[in-house]
């Protein structure tokens, strides 16, 4: 996976915008005006901040090498997942439809409405 193909897929998610608020060099995806995932476009090795339930949060890191607390976020709900081929595209594809889906659920009822 590249910075393109991760743009690509973070904006095949229903109603996902992104921006960058932070400068040229971080991509943010949102979905009902909150963040799903940061990503870094000048890193390299890419880099990629997916928000993540606590818990899986920690079993990734004790699992995969390329995935640590999330850098300069949340350590407890956002991880870091550096894309140089150690996590399998298909891996990270579910990390951000798992992020994605956490930031929706948690949006209140009457934006959730808006999004269907």
């Amino acid at each position: 996976m590249n910075v393109e193909t991760l743009r690509e897929y973070c904006l095949s998610k229903p109603n996902a915008t992104e921006s960058f608020p932070f400068g040229g060099d971080a991509l943010v995806f949102k979905v009902g005006g909150k963040m799903f995932a940061l990503l870094s476009t000048e890193s390299r090795p890419t880099t990629i901040n997916l928000k993540c339930d606590p818990e899986l949060a920690v079993q990734l890191r004790d699992e995969h090498s390329a995935v640590a607390p999330g850098y300069h976020m949340n350590k407890k709900h956002w991880n870091t997942v550096t894309i140089d081929g150690r996590v399998r595209s298909s891996d990270v594809q579910e990390w951000i439809n798992l992020s994605y889906e956490l930031v929706r659920k948690s949006l209140p009822k009457a934006v959730q409405a808006t999004l269907n």
